[in-house]
C-alpha cells in the first residue's frame, strides 16, 4: 500500500477484528483500535490500557499515544505539552 503522506510503499496487515487492510503504523489498528497482533490474550491487553490516563501525541497529524518515556508509540516524536493561555 502506498502511504498517502510520504508516497512510499508501506507494509500492510489485515486486522483480524475488522478485516481492514491497514498500514502497519503501530501495534493497533487505526480503523477499529484493536490490537493487530492477535496471538496474545486480548483480555490481558484490554486490562492494561487505561483510556482515562492516556496522553495523545502532540503532533496533530498523528493518531498515536505517548509511552512512559514521553515518546509517541506511532511516530516516535517526543511529547510537547501545549502552552496554556
Amino acid at each position: 500500500m502506498i502511504c498517502e503522506k510520504c508516497a512510499t510503499e508501506s507494509e500492510t496487515v489485515r486486522c483480524s477484528h475488522c478485516n481492514a487492510d491497514v498500514i502497519k503504523l503501530g501495534s493497533y489498528c487505526y480503523s477499529c483500535g484493536k490490537l493487530l497482533d492477535s496471538e496474545g490474550d486480548e483480555t490481558e491487553h484490554d486490562d492494561e490500557i487505561d483510556l482515562s490516563t492516556r496522553i495523545l501525541c502532540s503532533d496533530e497529524a498523528c493518531i498515536g499515544v505517548v509511552n512512559e518515556e514521553g515518546v509517541c508509540k506511532v511516530c516516535g516524536k517526543p511529547y510537547v505539552q501545549a502552552a496554556q493561555e
